[in-house]
């Protein structure tokens, strides 16, 4: 992967490294998390773009924490330890 490639990627997908105690669970949620984050920006710009309505948007974003919420029972980790 070339230098611009590898700088495009970053920007597009921002990652962030997990800071905390170690589990592969909680790494899993981190970058879930993150994933999560991502979508609801890109639904942000798109609603503000007029590409989707508001109402388009919130189904969506509500579809996505459910999910989230989904993985994050599935990992057994409930935050806050």
């Amino acid at each position: 992967m070339s230098q611009n490639n590898r700088e495009l990627e970053q920007f597009l997908y921002p990652s962030t490294p997990y800071r905390g105690e170690f589990t592969p669970e909680k790494l899993l949620f981190h970058a879930n998390l993150q994933q999560f984050a991502r979508q609801v920006e890109y639904l942000c710009a798109l609603e503000t773009g007029g590409n989707i309505t508001a109402e388009e948007a919130f189904q969506q974003m509500n579809h996505l924490w459910k999910d989230l919420k989904h993985s994050r029972q599935a990992l057994g980790w409930q935050g806050e330890d």
